[in-house]
């Protein structure tokens, strides 16, 4: 998820746009320039594809949901919709119902968007946050009223913010005030959320607060979700902390910095992505495998 970052969960979540040097090109481009993609060689890409392929049958919840959201991130719907739908259908944990039919979603069935919405709707909470998160990851909100009622005053903070997030994708004002006073917010663990979120849908003006939420965060866990931030909104500090991340100790911060390569369509660092196919975390090979598909595709609009 953004989400919370629990290594028992790593994150449903939670997801560096351009560049500087690049192994395939040694020109340092300018920050306002946009790659035209980065072209696997037969034998990477298909190295990536059987990865993902074997760990979307893994036992683990995390890595198998994740090779799913890699597979149809990186275009390749037709190859979730069989394990997905049977793993759906055999699930009773509220949490995991939202992923597996967020994913279906993003493989083609919209129906499955009311799986999300009626988990949302119910008295119990337990799955309220993977339902709003899995809304906002798939860009629907329904009639938006169980995600107006989610981003209530005295609901959860972080089910606030992912609630905020599906109904600012659609135009709603006061849902984007909301991320941005939570960016701001002084308990860090609540900010970085928000930050997560507007590194995906926030702009130029964001920039001044997520660096100051790098700046307040006294740990590299927490900075990475602004510094990731920063890099998909095109700023170079934050660019250059997402490509010292993909190196770093903590598996969780490789893997959000593979994510967020990816989110912002950052070619130049495949060649540093190529490497974490042979991580010892098979999160993290999991992550880099999704960003190297991405980029062999071509460029977002």
């Amino acid at each position: 998820m953004p989400v919370r970052s629990r290594r028992s969960q790593r994150q449903y979540c939670v997801p560096i746009v351009l560049l500087w040097a690049c192994a395939v090109a040694t020109a340092t481009l300018p920050a306002q320039s946009r790659p035209s993609g980065y072209q696997l060689s037969p034998e990477t890409k298909s190295r990536c594809v059987l990865t993902l392929n074997e760990a979307i049958h893994a036992e683990d919840f995390p890595t198998a949901i994740h090779a799913a959201e890699a597979l149809t991130r990186a275009g390749r719907a037709h190859e979730v919709t069989g394990p997905i739908t049977e793993r759906l259908a055999n699930e009773t944990d509220d949490r995991k119902k939202c992923v597996w039919a967020r994913e279906l979603v993003r493989a083609g069935d919209a129906s499955k968007v009311g799986v999300m919405l009626e988990i949302l709707s119910k008295p119990d909470t337990y799955g309220h946050v993977h339902a709003a998160e899995s809304l906002y990851k798939v860009d629907a909100i329904g009639d938006g009223n169980a995600l107006r009622a989610a981003r209530g005053k005295g609901r959860d903070p972080i089910l606030q913010i992912m609630a905020a997030g599906a109904l600012a994708k659609h135009g709603d004002r006061d849902a984007m005030k909301m991320l941005r006073a939570r960016l701001a917010d002084p308990d860090l663990k609540t900010g970085r959320i928000a930050a997560w979120v507007l590194g995906r849908i926030g702009g130029p003006s964001d920039i001044a607060a997520l660096r100051d939420g790098a700046r307040r965060s006294s740990d590299d866990l927490t900075r990475c979700y602004f510094e990731h931030s920063l890099a998909a909104l095109g700023d170079a500090e934050g660019l250059q902390a997402l490509e010292r991340n993909l190196s770093n100790e903590n598996e969780l911060i490789r893997a959000y910095a593979a994510t967020f390569a990816g989110d912002a369509y950052a070619v130049a660092l495949a060649p540093k992505l190529i490497p974490l196919l042979d991580d010892p975390v098979m999160d993290v090979r999991v992550r880099a495998c999704q960003t190297l598909l991405v980029f062999d595709q071509p460029p977002r609009k």
